[in-house]
């Protein structure tokens, strides 16, 4: 028996909870699943997973064994990287969850300059505004924006990203007056279906806005778009507004208010058990946006 093909198969059944995904992800039949499965519970002499018609679910001996299942793949891989250490290459797949907006700007420089310097990594990228659950989608490591990540995943803050609110030239000249934050209740405004209240400071007073308008998306990009067309206010983050705030595309509105914005982390499952291509892919992105990202492009990430 291949056991390191075996212990794949029997991870991957784990993670997506499923033999028929396992064979998807793998390339596999079904059957190889079954059979891998099959031999390590004869390998071992344990029943590592509960069989039903619509569920499979770990035993209690099968989550113990997953631990050291996980642990020899990752020593497996360690071994190929360091393998190839000796001309400083790093080996492997990293899977990377990423907002859209994110994944197309900074993030995609950052593949491009880390696949230049490893060219024996692979990067699969899936993009979306919604958080990824790290065993369904299979990820390594999720990057997220939020203030501080819940007490089941191990994250490294990467760097914190301001927010503004901003509308084009065209829609400020068609629009009310625009003093002071209540004063946009009179205004369309443009918002992200995850973030249906927006926070506002000034003077170390905070103030929560519930915007009202004719669009709401799931994706950033799509609102900084409307916001350039004229179409409305946005609460935009600063790595996808800098740029157009510079061009003079979209100007700041309520410039002596603040917006919070949110931190930048790298999600991960578990530090033990993460491949050195893994480590090496966070390390690089902690060391170069070691700076957070001001308004107007104050301050380069790189």
């Amino acid at each position: 028996m291949d056991k390191i093909t075996a212990i794949k198969s029997f991870v991957e059944v784990a993670r997506c909870g499923s033999f028929t995904k396992t064979a998807e992800h793998l390339s596999l039949s079904r059957l190889q699943v079954t059979r891998h499965v099959q031999e390590i519970e004869q390998w071992l002499s344990l029943r590592l997973f509960h069989r039903t018609t619509r569920k499979v679910s770990l035993t209690l001996q099968g989550e113990e064994a997953l631990s050291y299942c996980q642990q020899i793949l990752s020593t497996v891989s360690d071994l190929q990287s360091r393998a190839h250490s000796h001309n400083h290459e790093l080996v492997g797949t990293i899977r990377i969850a990423s907002p859209i907006g994110l994944g197309q700007y900074l993030l995609f420089d950052m593949v491009e300059q880390f696949t230049s310097m490893h060219p024996q990594t692979n990067i699969q990228l899936v993009l979306s505004d919604n958080l990824s659950q790290l065993v369904d989608e299979r990820v390594d490591v999720a990057l997220r924006y939020m203030q501080q990540p819940d007490e089941h995943h191990i994250a490294r803050k990467l760097m914190h990203i301001d927010s503004v609110l901003c509308a084009s030239k065209a829609y400020l000249a068609s629009s009310p007056l625009l003093d002071k934050p209540e004063d946009l209740g009179n205004h369309n405004c443009l918002v992200h279906t995850s973030a249906t209240k927006w926070r506002i400071t000034s003077n170390g007073i905070n103030e929560q806005i519930v915007p009202k308008g004719n669009l709401q998306a799931n994706e950033m990009s799509v609102l900084v778009k409307a916001a350039v067309r004229g179409m409305g206010i946005a609460n935009i983050p600063c790595d996808l507004a800098n740029q157009h705030l510079q061009s003079g595309e979209l100007i700041e509105v309520l410039p002596e208010y603040s917006s919070p914005g949110h931190n930048l982390w790298a999600v991960y499952l578990s530090r033990s058990y993460q491949q050195t291509v893994v480590r090496a892919f966070i390390d690089f992105l902690a060391e170069s946006w070691h700076r957070d990202i001001k308004k107007c492009g104050d301050i380069n990430p790189y």
